[in-house]
């Protein structure tokens, strides 16, 4: 056994249960609180994230031909002023052809203890990471801590789990016998040896870096192969810290770095292409929007492909026992990030008869009203819940949709600007609530990115069932939400959402509807639009080798 694999057996062996039995763990801690950490790592994080603004980012990498980086706070709107090297495809895969043969040679458990290695250290610079999220992807600090550090990770332990349980699958060797005829027993000596794809290349989003990042490196990575990581423009710096650290801990450990690398670049100069289009890919795993998602499905066919893009996701409101407490589950998906998570909500269905709500009945505009003070109640602490806006043109969205509220309903909450003490100058946007009838299909049948959602008048709940699980089935969707008192209705609706090939959630409130639990929440179905992929499963490790084999008598 290797000492990294010494070391890190613990953690993989309590990671594999916890996908076994589909229990609530986590290897690393969510919360930046100094009462976990102690007064120094959160002041180290920040001083460590300030001191690389406005320097040349050292990754020391084949094909360097100049440097790239545009970054700009949400926050601030200031130029981070960093920059990455600017790479020549070509050159960067002859190095990572070099590296591939030891590394493929490499038995499963050297691998598996190099990727637990990188993750363990990755959690030991999260304050970094948080500051770096924060100030390209736009969440809020707790938010960057924890979705796109300690929850990514746990994804990122999640697939070496499945990755570890795949290979251990395949035996070395065996000896093989059987009786053919009188000429006696044939006996053979069988070997059996896991053969890498190719080259993984991971193409991470804007909002959440890291969430797919992790999962996938470590897929392709423990399973033998190579990893080029593409983060979006927008969000360059926590991928090239956590390319840092894989390198590092490659090269201690007598690899050569060139196994994982990062090629940055810009909107007005994307490498994305040359990256896709490239031979020696031959694994992609895309985090992003719809569109982009669907081209590589359809245009990358010669390649194994994982996508998680996103959907419509949807509330079904049948009936509840407490509205408010409903609505403030609802209402805080709706803040949560300013709904720029796959996760987040966006199409509330509710009956124009109204609810039962415990032994009485709110009215259609009882239940819309319940859900616009809950979300002004969120915004109370807005910077905390919101974060900022990614992207200068999720304002002209809200702008678009805005106006469309007259033509197709009524406007039930108008957006605005949140006031961010600490930052005068950040770019926000409170929710915008449109209420709308089924009439209204083509506005909202497709992913807003962004604050922007619909309450959605049906005729009843069956119709309100029904519309969301066909938006479902045709659109995608990664997150569903059912509230009823009723058993039966409970039952139809889950069943609905599992024909069109969608989980869903029952009567959730007391927590963030949004959240994703590693090694229990199977996140992605992979049988609706929102993705073919699923995060994480052996589906996602178990395609990434193949097997090959020898035999002698």
């Amino acid at each position: 056994m290797t000492a990294l694999m010494a070391r890190h057996r613990p953690t993989l062996y309590k990671a594999i249960d916890a996908c076994n039995k589909r229990y609530s763990w986590t290897a690393y801690p969510e919360s930046p609180s100094s009462k976990i950490w102690g007064a120094k790592p959160p002041v180290a994080g920040k001083e460590n994230f300030e001191a690389m603004l406005g320097s040349d980012y050292p990754l020391n990498q084949p094909g360097e031909v100049g440097r790239t980086g545009a970054e700009v706070s949400p926050y601030t709107g200031e130029p981070l002023d960093i920059t990455y090297p600017k790479t020549d495809i070509d050159t960067l895969y002859e190095a990572i052809a070099v590296a591939m043969p030891a590394w493929r040679d490499a038995n499963p458990e050297t691998r598996l203890g190099i990727c637990l290695e990188i993750l363990d250290r990755c959690a030991g610079q999260l304050f970094e990471n948080a500051h770096a999220t924060m100030h390209t992807s736009g969440q809020s600090y707790i938010m960057a801590f924890a979705g796109s550090g300690a929850n990514a990770l746990d994804r990122g332990l999640e697939a070496l789990a499945y990755a570890a349980k795949a290979m251990a699958d395949v035996p070395a060797t065996a000896q093989w016998e059987r009786q053919f005829g009188k000429s006696g027993a044939a006996r053979l000596d069988k070997k059996y040896r896991l053969m890498p794809r190719g080259v993984g290349v991971v193409i991470c989003c804007a909002t959440f870096p890291l969430w797919n990042g992790y999962p996938a490196l470590c897929a392709s990575l423990a399973t033998g192969n190579p990893v080029v990581l593409k983060p979006h423009p927008a969000a360059i710096l926590p991928v090239a810290l956590l390319t840092t650290v894989a390198r590092q801990v490659l090269e201690e450990e007598g690899f050569d770095p060139n196994l994982v690398s990062m090629v940055a670049d810009t909107r007005d100069a994307p490498a994305t292409m040359a990256l896709l289009e490239h031979p020696m890919t031959a694994i992609v795993d895309f985090t992003g929007s719809p569109a982009f998602g669907e081209w590589i499905e359809q245009h990358c066919s010669d390649k194994l492909v994982y996508t998680e893009t996103a959907g419509c996701n949807s509330v079904v409101i049948e009936s509840c026992e407490n509205l408010e407490a409903m609505a403030g589950a609802i209402a805080h998906s709706l803040c949560q990030a300013s709904a720029q998570m796959c996760t987040s909500v966006q199409n509330i269905h509710v009956p124009a008869g109204g609810i039962r709500v415990g032994d009485g009945h709110a009215s259609f505009d009882e239940v819309a009203a319940a859900l616009v003070a809950a979300v002004d109640k969120h915004l109370h602490n807005p910077q905390v819940l919101c974060g900022t806006l990614v992207d200068e043109a999720i304002l002209a969205t809200i702008e678009r949709y805005r106006g469309l509220a007259a033509d197709h309903g009524q406007l039930l909450r108008d957006s605005g600007p949140l006031d961010y003490a600490d930052f005068p100058g950040a770019r926000t946007a409170s929710p915008l609530m449109l209420e709308v009838t089924e009439a209204a299909r083509d506005i909202y049948r497709d992913e807003i990115f962004g604050p922007v959602s619909f309450v959605i008048k049906g005729a009843d709940a069956e119709a309100c069932l029904r519309d969301a699980t066909t938006n479902a089935r045709e659109r995608g969707a990664i997150t569903s939400h059912v509230y009823s008192l009723d058993e039966a209705f409970l039952d139809r609706a889950e069943m609905a959402y599992h024909n069109a090939g969608a989980s869903v959630a029952c009567n959730l409130i007391g927590m963030p509807i949004n959240f994703a639990a590693a090694y229990s929440d199977y996140h992605v179905s992979g049988l609706n639009p929102a993705g073919n992929a699923c995060l994480a499963d052996l589906a996602f490790v178990a395609s990434r080798f193949r097997i090959v084999q020898s035999k002698r008598m």
